[in-house]
């Protein structure tokens, strides 16, 4: 099992930079791919950004060149960097993770991101 927690969210304006932290509660090592999701009111629910096992990443087209995933395996946490924020970001941001072993995706509560001026 796998509890995730979630932060760094909050206010920004447009162009602003935010840093979204996933902590885990045992080593990221063990999960096969972990993931950003965010979810804007009325809109289902989109992959952000993704980072795999052997460090492959991959991107939602509409925030490629501005947000960029990574990850601390000593602080079993992963990261969203987002820079050049827009209005259209504003959103929910869910961590994910995926654990191969027993097939099963892991949900954080969720944090809320807002870019208004």
């Amino acid at each position: 099992q796998v509890q995730l927690v979630e932060s760094g969210g909050g206010l920004v304006q447009p162009g602003g930079s935010l840093r979204l932290s996933c902590a885990a509660s045992r080593s990221i090592l063990s999960i096969s791919v972990m993931c950003w999701y965010r979810q804007a009111p009325g809109k289902e629910r989109e992959l952000v950004a993704r980072i795999s096992m052997s460090g492959n990443t991959n991107y939602a087209d509409s925030v490629k060149g501005r947000f960029t995933i990574s990850r601390d395996h000593a602080k079993n946490t992963v990261y969203l960097q987002m820079n050049s924020l827009k209005p259209e970001d504003t959103a929910v941001y869910y961590c994910n993770a995926f654990v191969a072993s027993n097939n099963y995706n892991y949900w954080g509560q969720g944090t809320q991101v807002t870019v208004s001026s």
